[in-house]
């Protein structure tokens, strides 16, 4: 499954924005404050809202004063458009959901999901529509709805319902944003020392980059093997990189240097190898996230070192559907137009955003030979540069 279209409306900065027409790697970028790092909150936000549930996930951001866009008024709204298999086919799925709040809890206003249940193409079928925690959801072999009541209006009811298996179409929905995955990677946090057990999967912040090598040590060495080799090239002083058991059941990373005999510990070791280490393991997950969030991977990294993970960050796009935010221009060397938005501020103070693909001047540049890098650079992605947003 892969996003095809997000729409964002009352949510912060974003009094209603959307982005059509997505691809499998998706850059962003924009001014400090523009609210790159806002789509990023979003999909946090329906992530929490889908895996420790809505209550939790609005009151860490202060409910609805600090949520909703200031001066608007109604419902904070996402609307997420996707392609499912559906006897053999491709059909278009739309996601809706509106969030208010009530004496200081959130209330689910409304919750709708759709899609074409006839093999030939047809209308939308609203297969779940809830609105306060009671509606309806289609049976699609009885061709008859089924009334349901949860416990809370603040309970998602592609959440609730999900869990049961006749509802595959609203599982599949369930799994796929739970298993959505943002990286806010700092080199700071991979110099922890935790509990011996391997684990599949980097943390959002990297703070188990030891348990993720002594996984691939022991169930991929080939896959770890393939980290090395590519950390070496592009840290060349690195020999290896091992975990060490120690006596109290903590892991601890050793990296050691070509010149020297004897390893040195992680935490003597410089951010951007620590880094760059963290995405590699990141990057070569044997069964990657559907969906990928990476914030700003430039930070800590030398900047010969940015184009290389740009590309493989794009090839990453191959196997999930990738989501970036930068302010390197580095980066934009493995960027098409099409895969590149900028963000900025109206005069208003919302946020609007533009595909690059869409501005014929910038296009026309291209073609003559100039790169996004260079016009970016130049000031061309204007509402990208904070000189002419």
């Amino acid at each position: 499954m892969r996003i095809d279209h997000m729409r964002i409306k009352n949510y912060r900065v974003f009094r209603d924005i959307s982005f059509k027409d997505l691809t499998a790697f998706t850059t962003l970028v924009g001014p400090n404050g523009s609210g790159k790092s806002t789509v990023f909150d979003a999909f946090a936000f329906l992530y929490e809202a889908f895996t420790v549930g809505l209550r939790t996930a609005w009151d860490k951001r202060n409910r609805i004063d600090a949520i909703r866009s200031r001066g608007s008024k109604g419902p904070v709204e996402f609307e997420l458009k996707y392609r499912v298999d559906v006897d053999g086919k491709k059909r278009q799925t739309t996601y809706q959901i509106a969030i208010d709040e009530e004496a200081g809890q959130p209330v689910v206003q409304s919750e709708i999901l759709r899609w074409t249940t006839a093999k030939r193409q047809g209308r939308p079928q609203h297969i779940l529509e809830f609105t306060r925690g009671s509606g309806r959801i289609y049976n699609e072999q009885t061709k008859e709805y089924e009334e349901e009541i949860l416990d809370s209006s603040d309970l998602l009811a592609v959440s609730a319902l999900g869990q049961m298996q006749r509802h595959s179409r609203v599982k599949a929905l369930r799994n796929f944003i739970q298993g959505w995955y943002l990286s806010y990677l700092t080199a700071d946090n991979t110099r922890t020392t935790p509990v011996s057990r391997p684990e599949p999967r980097l943390s959002q912040t990297g703070d188990n980059l030891a348990n993720v090598v002594q996984y691939l040590q022991e169930n991929h060495p080939h896959t770890l093997k393939q980290v090395f080799e590519v950390l070496g090239k592009r840290v060349p002083q690195l020999e290896s990189i091992l975990p060490k058991l120690l006596e109290d059941g903590r892991l601890l990373l050793r990296l050691k240097d070509r010149p020297f005999d004897d390893p040195v510990l992680d935490r003597f070791t410089s951010n951007g190898a620590l880094k760059l280490l963290a995405y590699l393991a990141m990057l070569h997950d044997p069964t990657p996230p559907a969906v990928i969030g990476i914030e700003e991977p430039e930070n800590q990294l030398h900047p010969s070192l940015v184009p290389p993970l740009a590309e493989d960050i794009h090839e990453l796009s191959g196997r999930s559907q990738v989501f970036v935010t930068t302010h390197s221009r580095e980066f934009l060397s493995a960027v098409t137009p099409k895969e590149l938005w900028t963000i900025s501020r109206n005069d208003d103070g919302y946020a609007q955003v533009h595909r690059v693909s869409e501005d014929h001047r910038v296009m026309a540049m291209l073609q003559e030979g100039a790169s996004l890098s260079e016009l970016w650079a130049e000031g061309y992605l204007r509402s990208a540069d904070p000189r002419t947003a």
